[in-house]
């Protein structure tokens, strides 16, 4: 009290002029973006603290060497001085503004054990107990205020997940807050430019009522079957537009059968529910990668391309201090997507990896998943080993941060009774009414199960039909069977064929079956969602009931054939089983004793029950994700980075392989130069071929793929990869190149 505040002037960047940002400035304009960002959920002020305070460690001597002379001087500490302030102010209160700042470089850290951690063991308490430079001479110029802690935080089934949770959401509103004030300083203006310069609610809606706007006039049909199809695609789209407009947030099912335009309607939805309560954006979450272009090439086609944004796997980048202190390194660094557009499209794992995340790159963007809406489409994929932690992430979302969860398929996973022990008092309600007479009204097949095949048997059968479509479980044996029946017409679609290949077949399937032409199709699950085809009968290997309905979506798409004459077959192949799916198809034949009709609503909802009974409730967390936050592993406290590890939804780690054909060859020539940027990799994405390990072993033993880098793999010898099946099962011999 009394004491007059010094002028000091530290600095916190330099950019390539010359120019300087105090850190008082650097930590005002973070905390005014961090609290504007936190703001989504009710916590500004606990936002606007973690900016103010992130950086105070700036202040000291050693810093203030390091930035003007970082080529001869080591690297010092700045993260942990907040940190340690703000335990200071209290311990209880300010923990989640703490453990943010403390990893808003390095990620978020385990938290550890307060009365055990050592210095260097790498948590969060630990972090506390080092050694930092003195700097004192924040307090000049920094007054941090008194907040409080969400009251959600102390509440739920789970209060611990609750506050971790919290935290990483913090987290999220830090870094991007961090990473924009520097962006802006650094003058990097292209980018900036390009920021938030997307239309407005109003404008994205008005597009939408006029690229449906033709859909509800009077028009002539070629049959009655024809006409109710197109009527009742309307009615379903105008009672979601409704309904959007008219339902509170919360929980959502969105339940329309195949070839119902559930898209368009779930857009139509969304849209008018982020205009009628003031919300943000609206998140797509699609189970495959396979088909998420697709879908955001139709959002971009009704919405605009400047408003969607197409976001999944591919290379993250990680901005070290160092890259952050000048323009000229920090431009080599592409910062991460934080969402900030109006419509993204993503895929599962990208959305419930980075809600379970540790990283900046990650975490950077999951503010912006707050006050959104967020569609799960074909929901019943939604990952079973993580199902209990991925649900109770959502039931998060719409419990504390104003989102809308919308879970949008023709089979719905019957998921009521798990969100009901997270939010017990918000009911999950159906958007579209009368389920069961849309069925009905959408019915265009009937599945018949026709036993075990011989392959050749299987291969009799196809050959036999003009049109067909034979879905298999196993890239080998798609490979196998079009080997065996190819012909004019005949087509193998795996994953083993590259993005941009894939595309070309489907065009070509669709021009010779709109003409008539002969087209067998022999295909893995990856057109089972999101590829609008058309076949009169179509085949498919035994699986879980969700994938042979599916499949059905496939059959009579159109209905304009008869219900009798449009089947789909269920077989089984003796010498092709596979272990991963045992449950899926006890559950499947368990629903074909009990129903007649294993398509019906009812035969739907009593085989998720029964399929996750098999299971048992254990194995809808196989990593115990859920008891790690609420325990602690080995006695340490919000195992953030420990959580991170474990949380990966796809078990068997895959590695892309990039295809010098097409265009793929001049992209992949710009690699070998070192010349590729994000935009490089983005377009590579289309010629690419995902192996898992053993199959990488076989091909990078035989020499028939370069490594650039030591990261990044191109086949180079390409009689290994065959235009019609794609990637070979099986690898020749040849010579290895090591770049």
């Amino acid at each position: 009290m009394g004491y007059e505040r010094r002028n000091i002037m530290k600095i916190a960047h330099i950019n390539v002029l010359g120019e300087v940002q105090t850190i008082k400035d650097h930590l005002q304009g973070t905390a005014e973006r961090a609290g504007m960002f936190a703001s989504e959920f009710g916590c500004a002020d606990m936002g606007y603290l973690c900016g103010l305070m992130h950086d105070i460690g700036k202040y000291s001597e050693e810093f203030q060497k390091r930035i003007q002379d970082p080529e001869h001087t080591k690297k010092v500490d700045h993260s942990t001085a907040g940190a340690k302030e703000l335990c200071r102010l209290s311990r209880a209160a300010y923990t989640p503004a703490a453990m943010a700042v403390a990893g808003h470089h390095s990620g978020l850290l385990d938290g550890g054990s307060s009365k055990f951690a050592q210095a260097q063991d790498g948590t969060f308490y630990g972090r506390l107990k080092a050694a930092l430079p003195e700097y004192g001479d924040w307090k000049e110029e920094i007054v941090p205020g008194t907040v409080d802690l969400p009251l959600f935080c102390t509440e739920g089934k789970s209060p611990v997940f609750t506050m971790s949770f919290f935290i990483r959401m913090l987290y999220s509103c830090l870094v991007d807050a961090d990473y924009l004030d520097t962006e802006a300083f650094m003058k990097l203006g292209a980018e900036g430019l390009k920021r938030a310069n997307y239309s407005s609610v109003q404008e994205l809606l008005n597009r939408f009522e006029c690229y449906i706007a033709g859909w509800f006039e009077e028009k002539e049909f070629d049959n009655d079957r024809q006409e109710g199809l197109c009527r009742n695609r309307n009615r379903i789209l105008q009672e979601c537009m409704e309904q959007g407009e008219r339902v509170d947030k919360g929980l959502y099912t969105l339940t329309v059968p195949t070839g119902g335009g559930k898209t368009t309607a779930s857009l139509g939805f969304a849209l008018k529910h982020i205009q009628a309560h003031g919300m943000k954006r609206i998140i797509y979450v699609i189970p495959y990668t396979s088909v998420i272009d697709q879908n955001a090439a139709v959002f971009c086609r009704i919405l605009g391309e400047e408003n969607v944004l197409e976001h999944h796997s591919g290379v993250l980048y990680e901005m070290t201090e160092d890259q952050l202190q000048n323009e000229k390194m920090y431009r080599k660094v592409l910062a991460t997507e934080n969402w900030d557009k109006p419509v993204i499209v993503t895929t599962a794992v990208q959305f419930f990896e980075s809600l379970f995340a540790n990283k900046s790159s990650k975490c950077r963007k999951l503010h912006n998943i707050a006050n959104s809406v967020i569609i799960f489409d074909e929901a019943q994929t939604l990952p079973t080993a993580f199902l209990e932690p991925c649900v109770a992430a959502m039931s998060e979302l719409t419990a504390h941060y104003g989102s809308t969860i919308v879970l949008c398929t023709a089979t719905q996973p019957a998921l009521g009774e798990m969100f009901r022990q997270y939010l017990p008092n918000m009911e999950m309600k159906e958007i579209c009414s009368n389920a069961e007479v849309l069925y009905e009204e959408f019915r265009r097949t009937r599945v018949e199960d026709i036993g075990t095949l011989e392959m050749d048997e299987l291969q009799g059968r196809l050959g036999a039909q003009a049109q067909v479509l034979c879905i298999v479980n196993k890239r080998k044996t798609a490979q196998e069977l079009y080997k065996n029946l190819k012909s004019e017409g005949t087509y193998c679609l795996t994953t083993l064929l590259y993005p941009a290949a894939r595309k070309g077949k489907i065009r070509e399937i669709k021009q010779r079956l709109q003409e008539g032409l002969p087209c067998r199709v022999i295909a893995t699950s990856l057109i089972e969602a999101g590829v609008d085809l058309d076949f009169p009968k179509v085949y498919r290997q035994e699986a879980g009931l969700d994938s042979v309905i599916q499949a059905a979506g496939r059959c009579n798409r159109e209905g304009m054939r008869n219900l009798e004459d449009s089947v789909v077959s269920v077989f089984r192949l003796e010498e092709d089983r596979s272990p991963f799916l045992v449950q899926n198809i006890a559950a499947l034949q368990w629903v074909q004793k009990k129903y007649e009709d294993v398509s019906e609503p009812d035969a739907i909802k009593c085989y998720f029950y029964f399929y996750r009974d098999l299971l048992g409730r254990e194995n809808l967390d196989q990593k115990e994700i859920i008891k790690a936050f609420e325990r602690g592993i080995d006695g340490k406290s919000f195992p953030f980075a420990a959580v991170a590890k474990q949380f990966q939804l796809i078990e068997n780690e895959t590695t892309t392989i990039y295809i010098p054909l097409e265009e793929g060859a001049a992209l992949t020539e710009m690699l070998s130069a070192g010349k590729a940027d994000r935009e490089v990799f983005r377009k590579l994405g289309q010629y690419s071929v995902n192996v898992y390990p053993n199959h990488l072993k076989a091909l990078w033993d035989g020499g028939c793929l370069e490594q650039i880098d030591g990261t990044v793999f191109v086949l180079r010898d390409l009689t290994q990869y065959d235009m019609d099946t794609g990637l070979k099962m099986d690898v020749d011999a040849g010579n290895g190149v090591f770049v």
